[in-house]
This record gives C-alpha cells, structure tokens and sequence, in this order.
C-alpha cells in the first residue's frame, strides 16, 4: 500500500506542475504542459482504479486529489475535452 500511495502522490505533484498550479501565477504559468499532465493525469487514473482497495484510508484523499486535477485540467484547456473525453476520464468516468 504505501509503495502505490507513494507512486500516486508522485504523479499528482508532476501532473499539478504541468499544469501550472505551482507557479507563482497558475493563471499564466510558463512551463504549462497540457500534453504531458493528461498523460500524468491518465496514469495516475489507471493506478487508483486499479488499486483502489490496496489504498486503504489513503483512497478518499487520492481519489479526490486525482478529481481536482480532471477538474483544473479541464479549465486549463482552451477546449476542453467532451465530458468522458477528459484524462483519465476512460477510467473514472466523466468529471465536471
């Protein structure tokens, strides 16, 4: 359990600074990658659904963690993606 909560916090924080939310102004940060945070976010998707009961207290947290991420994802993006087209959205269903 703690090796998965480790791997899904990691892709949380490298996620969350592709999408700027570290930056001194997350409204126009300049190492902003869209490209890469789906592919984070996506990632760390497959990992809490897959592992969901091996995360015992934790999967509140991360399962809401991973929510915030869909969410500032969709905002970030100039278009965003149709609802359960969004990163990670194949495994946890369509976030708004």
């Amino acid at each position: 359990m703690e090796v998965i909560s480790r791997a899904a916090v990691m892709l949380m924080s490298a996620a969350a600074d592709k999408l700027g939310l570290a930056a001194e102004n997350p409204d126009d940060p300049p190492a902003r990658d869209l490209d890469e945070a789906r592919r984070l976010i996506t990632a760390l998707a497959g990992l809490v659904t897959s592992s969901v009961e091996y995360l015992g207290p934790h999967a509140g947290a991360i399962r809401d963690g991973l929510q915030t991420l869909q969410r500032a994802f969709r905002e970030a993006s100039a278009v965003p993606d149709a609802p359960g087209q969004g990163p990670g959205e194949k495994y946890t269903g369509p976030v708004h």
